[in-house]
């Protein structure tokens, strides 16, 4: 089968990747690098953890989830597109189509704001599940 699927868990303070006939690939901290003068992402996950505390001025570690829910939709867009790439490869013929699990109390604009990243991520199609019901289909 030539169409890729990979399920992502956007975590306050980690994320995870699961691809199929895989398992979990990416087990990284919700963790972005920004340089605020030329407002280019510099490092995600493990690499912007490491670099907490010990950056320049201009060189921000900042979390673009604040409760589950996007804070930042530039930096979720870059994280995502990160992740990924990661777990994909970035030399493939298709797009993904990606499951991203969220909170179960996120509103209807959270909900649109969540696909809308994913796609722009790179995404070929993007759905929307409640992480209540992906706890109880893992256990």
């Amino acid at each position: 089968m030539w169409k890729k699927r990979i399920a992502i868990d956007l975590g306050t303070t980690n994320v995870l990747v699961h691809v199929p006939k895989k398992g979990v690939v990416i087990n990284e901290p919700s963790v972005v690098a920004v340089a605020e003068d030329e407002d280019k992402v510099m490092a995600v996950g493990n690499e912007a953890k490491d670099m907490i505390g010990r950056t320049p001025d201009t060189i921000v570690a900042e979390r673009p989830l604040k409760d589950g829910v996007i804070a930042s939709y530039q930096t979720t867009e870059a994280m995502l597109r990160y992740f990924i790439n990661k777990a994909l490869g970035t030399l493939r013929l298709f797009r993904p189509e990606v499951m991203v699990a969220v909170p179960a109390g996120i509103t209807s604009t959270e909900r649109r704001a969540v696909t809308d990243a994913a796609m722009a991520a790179g995404a070929r199609a993007a759905y929307i599940i409640k992480e209540p019901i992906v706890s109880a289909i893992g256990s």
